[in-house]
């Protein structure tokens, strides 16, 4: 039982290995997909920011409206009272708490509009600021993978040039060697034929002085082999 635990425990560490792995080899492109996603985050963020600042807006409009009608309210109550008429004055009265009450309802929405406004603009800006900074820290490590790529194609390469060079070094001795043999027997040859040249005008020398080299003849040969037997 414990075997299989410590088996399955390879396995899984394994695994992870190899996740790590691949995630490693796609960094950057995971790095990227990333900041696009904060990228639309924050692009929905300034939509939310525009929707509840159009609404604050609304409410900051409907408050100065009441506040206009409880003005103007105000108004006519005073001049009701100034005619005596305090029952008309009363109903003003009534209708000028109820625009207040309503007045208040309203200033606290278009208040809490405004601390939402406040709160998420400073969270954009913020986020803003973050985005632009791991933007331009993606750019540097870019950067830096590409020169590394760079200097490691040109050390292949200079491994791989090394390599031929060798071969091609090698080729050429041999070829210099081949060249020099060949050489040499060209040279034996010349020398072998002025040998027989120089064979060829001294026979042709005595001939032209009347000496005519011993050709062996079946008279010669009978006259030495006389002169040996009296010997």
């Amino acid at each position: 039982m414990n075997v299989w635990r410590k088996l399955l425990t390879a396995v899984r560490g394994g695994a992870h290995e190899v996740g790590e792995a691949v995630v490693d080899s796609q960094a950057l492109r995971i790095l990227d997909q990333e900041i696009r996603d904060a990228d639309d985050e924050l692009h929905r963020s300034r939509e939310a920011l525009a929707g509840i600042m159009a609404k604050q807006k609304l409410a900051a409009e409907r408050v100065a409206k009441l506040q206009d009608q409880i003005t103007e309210y105000e108004g006519y109550a005073l001049k009701a009272l100034d005619a005596d008429n305090e029952t008309l004055a009363r109903e003003v009265a009534e209708k000028i708490a109820a625009l207040e009450a309503q007045l208040g309802d309203e200033r606290e929405q278009a208040n809490g509009y405004a601390s939402s406004v406040a709160q998420l603009r400073k969270a954009i800006t913020q986020a803003e600021g973050n985005l632009k900074r791991l933007k331009q820290q993606v750019d540097t490590v870019k950067a830096t993978e590409s020169v590394h790529k760079a200097q490691l194609a040109v050390s292949q390469r200079h491994s791989g040039s090394k390599a031929k060079m060798h071969t091609a070094l090698e080729s050429l001795e041999r070829i210099k060697q081949k060249q020099a043999e060949r050489g040499a027997r060209m040279e034996a040859a010349e020398e072998l034929a002025a040998e027989a040249n120089l064979d060829d005008q001294l026979e042709g020398k005595l001939r032209a002085a009347g000496i005519t080299p011993d050709a062996g003849s079946a008279d010669s040969v009978l006259a030495r082999l006389k002169n040996r037997a009296t010997t």
